[in-house]
């Protein structure tokens, strides 16, 4: 049952009053009261009517109240019929008594509501109660939704929806709807929007009031908890709050790192896949969460990074392509560049399902073990569109819903369509007043409540547009967060390029503040260390800091991110083992992906190459992560680059939730052929590396004196075993790279010798 509420203003005190679905019973003891005061002179209350069928097929035969202060009327109209009741004690006692059998008769909720107002934005807590305020400058009706749940339960909004209607008379302040609400719980409450206005499709508006939708300020996300729960594809989303909670515990030795920008090494990584996979051994409840990363400290720590630049990590769905038939309806998106708000951390990188609040504590402490080793947080985050795509296919969770006009860039010269710059159907309007304010309090919330250290801004050119869409040279929005007392201790790092042509690398607007993701030398160390000809000199401008680039101004070479590799593109062992990209499996006919990698296969396509062309891509590898670590500038590396992940040729996969883009922690890499670890006596060891291509090798060494027999065992399928060391055996023949065929179950190790064999095809 949904429940709709209205103010009924009752001698200058506010009152609310249930607009629901009445029972049979319950309509003819209202009819039957009605009609006993027909003909009665106007009251005081304000405005009551009956609607029949209300907005669309939200409300069917409820009552909605409505009335403004001073107004000394009160009209109840049913069907056809108008009644009115004389301003007494009497009428007061008999309206009260009719919402009281109202009330009782479904169990409704008591609640008190008064104007609120209209700062801060997004819900908080004030004397009188909780405070909801929300901004939408085109917007003629915004109502209030509230769902009150027991705690535990979170997947069945519609249950019991409680509905306010906001008077633009009494609730509004200049743009912003304000309301407060008396006595409501401090958490377990789950709130969002239903904005109408108007209809004009030419004029930008996408209005529609059969969405409950998402607080652009809410702070926590409810809605699907276990991420890629293909049961619930369709869940929606809420903001949510939780006043009951304690500040965060930092610690009293905590501290920030503070690392010096000229000596960052950064480590671009996914929280959900950075130990998603088996391979992790870790417990199932905290696989692919914040939680998951703090066990893997060790790991960064071991590598000498000490900077993360996490992938987006603000709320986003990952079964959005799993909404509608479509040709990547398969996908998981497994990045998360679809932002649904900007201020929540993503709820399902809690452990074990654990909600909002928990991925919100999780996070923190993901942030402040990681500070405790020495490693800064870097945040990779979207501004430049949302998950709300494109006017083809739209998917109103908020933004559009809320203003369309305001929140995104609109064509109205082509019928308002959404200008799209960032190659996902809408562009952000960044540099309109109110989102830039929406984009620096987002970023200012993640500093301040989250400890943050800084943020790489995907498609950063976008934000260097007005709100039509031209190229600015002096943009607003960058130089607020440049300027910023808050932001100013952050690392500011812009990707200089969006889908629109806006290729800004060394001409990003950055008042010496900003750094840059520097494209140039991405592409001039690949051709160079792939053999092209006449990159020489290009090569050494991008070793030696880029000069042409960043020596402007008070810029430094650090302010330069290198990198060879990234989360898109070829991972670096496809890069030197595909000449193309090899995207089918994303849907999208292969037209997704950039086609100009500046890769070599170095001989051969994929992955089955022979031995001679692997050790050529082993040296290439090491070549270009030499080339990256001796380069003046900040180094950027990809998780999984250690130690030659690969994706098989993939160069876009965004939508794979699976060991395409898994770390793989490699386990099994090594089996030991050994049942007798306790016997003091023994001196003979065997093992198996193993290699996920099939290239196995076996090692046995022999510390008797005397010949020990081996068991052999069986080579991964479609292969045989060959030998290519045994230390036994007279020079040239004890170490043959091609292998020596003939290997059988066993192998006679002779004494004080060691074996090696290769499994081969």
């Amino acid at each position: 049952m949904m429940l709709s509420y209205s103010t009924v203003w009752c001698k200058g005190y506010p009152a609310l009053v249930p607009a629901l679905d009445f029972q049979p019973i319950v309509r003819a003891k209202l009819s039957e009261k009605l009609s006993s005061v027909k003909g009665s002179r106007h009251g005081l209350f304000g405005e009551v009517r009956r609607e029949l069928g209300g907005s669309g097929t939200r409300r069917m035969n409820s009552l909605v109240f409505a009335g403004r202060v001073g107004e000394q009327s009160v009209v109840v109209e049913e069907f056809d019929n108008m009644y009115t009741v004389d301003d007494d004690d009497e009428e007061v006692a008999f309206l009260g008594l009719v919402l009281e059998e109202v009330s009782q008769s479904i169990g409704t909720p008591s609640l008190k509501v008064y104007p609120g107002q209209a700062h801060p934005l997004g819900v908080s807590e004030v004397e009188r109660g909780t405070n909801f305020a929300i901004f939408s400058q085109n917007a003629t009706a915004v109502t209030l939704c509230l769902v009150l749940q027991e705690r535990g339960l979170h997947e069945n909004f519609d249950q019991g929806m409680i509905e306010l209607s906001l008077d633009p008379q009494i609730n509004k302040t200049g743009d912003i709807w304000h309301i407060c609400v008396e006595d409501l719980p401090h958490s377990n409450v789950y709130y969002g929007y239903r904005v109408n206005g108007p209809q004009d499709w030419h004029q930008g508006h996408r209005f529609d009031d059969g969405n409950v939708l998402i607080d652009p300020y809410a702070k926590l996300i409810e809605g699907r908890r276990i991420f890629g729960d293909a049961s619930n594809k369709l869940s929606k989303f809420m903001g949510t709050y939780d006043f009951d909670c304690l500040p965060f515990d930092w610690g009293e030795n905590y501290k920030l790192p503070s690392i010096p920008e000229n000596d960052l090494v950064i480590y671009e990584m996914n929280v959900r896949a950075f130990t998603a996979d088996e391979s992790s051994e870790l417990d199932p409840n905290i696989r692919g969460s914040y939680l998951g990363v703090i066990e893997k400290i060790p790991h960064l720590l071991e590598l000498g990074v000490n900077a993360v630049e996490l992938l987006p990590i603000f709320e986003f769905d990952e079964m959005e392509f799993q909404r509608r038939p479509n040709p990547r309806d398969h996908l998981i998106n497994t990045w998360g560049y679809s932002t649904i708000n900007f201020f929540a951390p993503m709820t399902r990188y809690a452990s074990n399902g654990g909600g909002p609040l928990k991925a919100s504590q999780e996070f923190k402490e993901m942030v402040k073990a990681l500070h405790d080793a020495g490693i800064e947080v870097i945040l990779d985050v979207v501004y430049n569109h949302t998950n709300e795509a494109d006017d083809k296919n739209p998917y109103i969770t908020s933004f559009r819903g809320i203003d369309n006009k305001v929140y995104y860039m609109v064509d109205l010269n082509n019928n308002a369509e959404l200008l799209n710059f960032s190659g996902c159907g809408n562009t952000l309007n960044c540099n309109h007043p109110i989102v830039m304010e929406l984009i620096l309090d987002s970023l200012r919330h993640w500093v301040v409540e989250y400890h943050v250290d800084g943020f790489r801004f995907d498609l950063a050119s976008v934000l260097c547009r007005g709100t039509d869409g031209s190229p600015l040279s002096a943009p607003p929005v960058i130089r607020e967060i440049a300027k910023d007392s808050i932001l100013s201790r952050c690392k500011l790092i812009s990707e200089p390029w969006d889908c629109g042509g806006l290729y800004l690398v060394g001409r990003f607007p950055n008042w010496d503040r900003w750094g840059e993701w520097n494209g140039k030398y991405r592409d001039d160390v690949r051709r160079f260390i792939k053999g092209d000809t006449g990159m020489k000199g290009s090569f050494a401008t991008r070793i030696s800091g880029s000069a042409d680039l960043y020596q402007v101004n008070k810029r430094k070479p650090y302010h330069g991110i290198n990198f060879v590799i990234a989360h898109d593109g070829f991972t670096l062992h496809d890069l030197v083992s595909y000449n193309f990209k090899h995207n089918a499996a994303n849907g999208e006919s292969g037209n997704d992906g950039s086609n100009d990698n500046f890769s070599w296969n170095c001989g051969f396509e994929g992955e089955t190459a022979d031995t001679n062309i692997k050790a050529i891509r082993m040296r290439q590898m090491k070549n270009f992560h030499v080339a990256l670590m001796i380069s003046q500038g900040t180094p950027m590396m990809l998780m999984g680059d250690e130690y030659g992940h690969t994706r098989h040729g993939n160069n876009n996969s965004y939508g794979h939730d699976n060991a395409l883009n898994h770390f793989q922690w490699g386990q099994n890499d090594v089996t030991w052929h050994e049942n007798n670890w306790d016997n003091f006596e023994s001196k003979f060891l065997a093992f198996t590396l193993h290699d996920e291509n099939g290239g196995d090798i076996y090692v046995a060494f022999n510390a008797h004196d005397y010949f020990v027999k081996a068991i052999v065992p069986s080579p991964p399928q479609g292969r045989r075993w060959l030998r290519v060391v045994d230390t036994n055996l007279e020079s040239p023949n004890d170490f043959v790279s091609e292998g020596v065929p003939g290997i059988e179950d066993t192998y006679n190790t002779a004494p004080y010798s060691s074996i090696v064999l290769e499994a081969k095809l």
